[in-house]
This record gives structure tokens, C-alpha cells and sequence, in this order.
């Protein structure tokens, strides 16, 4: 496994997410392009083969978009709660409607409660000690039951083609993983039940070759996510997805698209 060292305290702990992060994570961008219907369609699709109701605890949910639409587009089936260690971002998504518990996830104990599914959607990488995350939705989880994994992707073509000059390789990003590494990392208490490579984002691989390796700042990304979900939502643009589709499935099944999505289940 690839990883940060030195790590930053402010990124150990947690306090940049709940300060200088809370800019990002709640500026207009951000929040429309992660509300938007389109944000979390691949997602929603994996989460629904492996998972069709329960108790749902997503971890570091962040302004809670994740369960928001969990929740709204299959009301009645999943009971939600979102967890995080961001004041400002879980204060909207209580706003959205969406259950929070503040803090860091390993000191919790949820009152006794157990899940049928715990997602980290983009959050492992973040972490000092993700083993250490792991280890509590193990105990978090019921027997059997199903957690959902989402990282950056380190042998994708992006990251291939660009290397340290990819957006993603970033001071917050303590982790990188390949198949492998994160296979190794989950296998003492998960089974893998589905291993996927998903997303991606030509606009990044251009921009960021053009860049040549300079810093892309959170407000830059965030209305890149906004300008993203625009098109998505063109249906002018509906002959392009379909090649784009095309595209994403073609690097999917090669190993090469932005993301690794893994679906674990639980060991007894």
C-alpha cells in the first residue's frame, strides 16, 4: 500500500475536516453537484444489488447527500445515519433530513445498535489508520452483513498517465490503494463478494495534463463537480454519454477506470 509519511496532525485527527475542510465540503458547488439525482447513481445501483433495506450507516458522510438519496428514493426500506467528525456539513445534512452521530467512528457505539450495511463512499484514503475503521464496522456490523468500500483507483489511467501530477494525489489523501493492497487491508474480517472499477473523468486527465502537475484548489474542484452533473443532465448530450459509458465500462473491465468499489461481507 502506497501512504503519506510524515502525516500532518490536523489530517491524523480529523480537525482539518471539521475546520479549513468545512469550505469545501459546504460551498454552493459542492452541495448542488452532490445533491444533484445524477451524484450518486453508480453507487446507489452497487448498494442496492448487495443491500435491499436495513439499517444503513454511512461513515464520513459528510453533508449527508449519500442517505439522502438512499432515503428518498426507496423510502420505507433503509433506516439511515450518517457519522462524521465535520460539525458544519452534518449540521445540513440534519437540515436534509438525514440522522447524525458526531465523532470519531472508532469511539462509537451507536447505543448497541447493529447494520446491515456500512459504507466508506471516498473516505479510506482520508484515514491514518483505516484498519482501525474497519475493524469497527466489523463490530458495527450484523453477522454477515455487507460493507461498502470506494477508493481512488492507483493503477487507473489516470493516474498511469499523470502520476503525482493527478488532482487526486494531494495532501489529504493519506492512503492509495491497488486491487491488491486493499484486498489485503480488508481480508482478516470481510470476504470480498464484488470487486468493480468505476468512473471516469476525462475532463480531469485533460485539464490536469494541461496543469502540468500544479495544485487544483477544493473550490476548483467542486465546481468542476458542478459543471460535471450540468452535462450529465443535458439530454442534448445524451448521444456523448452513451459513448462515455462505453468508455468508463471499456477502463472498468481493464482495471484502468478512476475508482475501486469493493463490496465486503462480513466474517463471523
Amino acid at each position: 500500500m502506497v501512504y503519506a509519511s510524515p502525516v500532518p496532525a490536523e489530517l491524523a485527527s480529523g480537525r482539518y475536516y471539521d475546520q479549513a475542510g468545512t469550505e469545501y465540503y459546504l460551498s454552493p458547488a459542492k452541495l448542488e453537484g452532490d445533491y444533484a439525482a445524477e451524484r450518486f447513481e453508480r453507487e446507489l445501483r452497487l448498494f442496492r444489488k448487495h443491500c435491499r433495506r436495513g439499517r444503513v450507516l454511512d461513515v464520513g458522510c459528510s453533508s449527508g447527500a449519500f442517505l439522502f438519496h438512499l432515503k428518498g428514493r426507496f423510502a420505507g426500506d433503509y433506516e439511515v445515519l450518517g457519522t462524521d467528525v465535520s460539525g458544519a456539513p452534518l449540521d445540513y445534512a440534519e437540515s436534509r433530513g438525514v440522522a447524525v452521530v458526531r465523532g470519531d467512528f472508532p469511539a462509537q457505539d451507536f447505543g448497541g445498535r447493529e447494520f446491515d450495511a456500512v459504507t466508506f463512499w471516498a473516505v479510506l484514503e482520508h484515514l491514518a489508520e483505516p484498519r482501525l475503521f474497519l475493524e469497527r464496522a466489523w463490530q458495527a456490523l450484523k453477522p454477515e452483513a455487507v460493507c461498502f468500500v470506494l477508493v481512488p483507483n492507483l493503477g487507473s489511467l489516470a493516474m498511469r498517465l499523470l502520476g503525482a501530477g493527478y488532482r487526486y494525489v494531494y495532501p489529504q489523501h493519506l492512503n492509495y490503494f491497488t486491487q491488491g493492497t486493499l484486498r489485503r487491508l480488508v481480508e482478516e474480517r470481510f470476504v470480498v463478494a464484488e470487486t468493480r472499477f468505476t468512473h471516469f473523468n476525462p475532463v480531469v486527465v485533460w485539464q490536469d495534463w494541461r496543469r502540468g502537475g500544479t495544485e487544483v484548489s477544493n473550490l476548483e474542484r467542486a465546481a468542476l463537480l458542478k459543471r460535471t452533473t450540468a452535462w450529465k443532465q443535458n439530454r442534448w448530450l445524451k448521444p456523448v454519454k452513451g459513448l462515455y459509458r462505453m468508455v468508463e465500462l471499456a477502463l472498468g473491465r481493464f482495471g484502468l477506470a478512476d475508482n475501486l468499489a469493493m463490496v465486503l461481507r462480513r466474517r463471523r
